[in-house]
């Protein structure tokens, strides 16, 4: 017999935005000699998170900051199909950063380098807003908003969308 776990709210929105904002300072600090930053960012929370992160970026630095949205299934078995709203010539010896809202095994961010692997990069850098401590796959954050280690039970849920939600939450 399972037993719903309660929702616990473990950052609430002004802290959840707080490290959006301290990630864009980072990103920046990392990049200010850069011409451009291009944020990818991975459909669903990790596009919100990227689109939150260009426009903290816009706000605090004089850099050209571009976005472009990853998309594929993250559910697949296998290594699935990727579609970048993008085209391929604009990340062109570009810095790069990966953005995903939870870093869990590292495979959803693995299967995602695939397209920036077979184009010529200044760098290629990886932010998440959680990082749950639990590596399958030889990824790692250069950035991160809030290091939780759980059980593999447990799960991690980011809102950014909706205003009165925003926040990040263990059940």
């Amino acid at each position: 017999m399972s037993v719903a776990k309660e929702k616990i709210r473990l950052l609430e929105k002004a802290t959840t935005l707080q490290k959006v904002k301290r990630i864009a300072f980072e990103i920046y600090e990392n990049n200010f000699l850069e011409k451009e930053v291009i944020l990818a960012g991975i459909d669903g929370q990790g596009y919100v998170l990227a689109t939150l992160l260009f426009k903290e970026l816009s706000e605090i630095s004089g850099l050209k900051v571009s976005l472009a949205r990853v998309i594929f299934n993250k559910k697949a078995d296998s290594q699935p199909d990727l579609d970048i709203e993008s085209d391929v010539d604009t990340f062109k010896n570009k810095a790069v950063v990966i953005i995903d809202d939870v870093l869990n095994t590292g495979r959803t961010l693995a299967f995602s380098l695939r397209p920036f692997l077979s184009i010529p990069l200044k760098k290629l850098q990886v932010a998440v807003l959680v990082d749950r401590n639990y590596p399958i796959y030889p990824i790692a954050a250069d950035y991160v908003g809030y290091s939780l280690s759980t059980t593999m039970n447990d799960h991690v849920q980011v809102v950014l969308g909706e205003e009165e939600e925003v926040g990040v939450y263990l059940y």
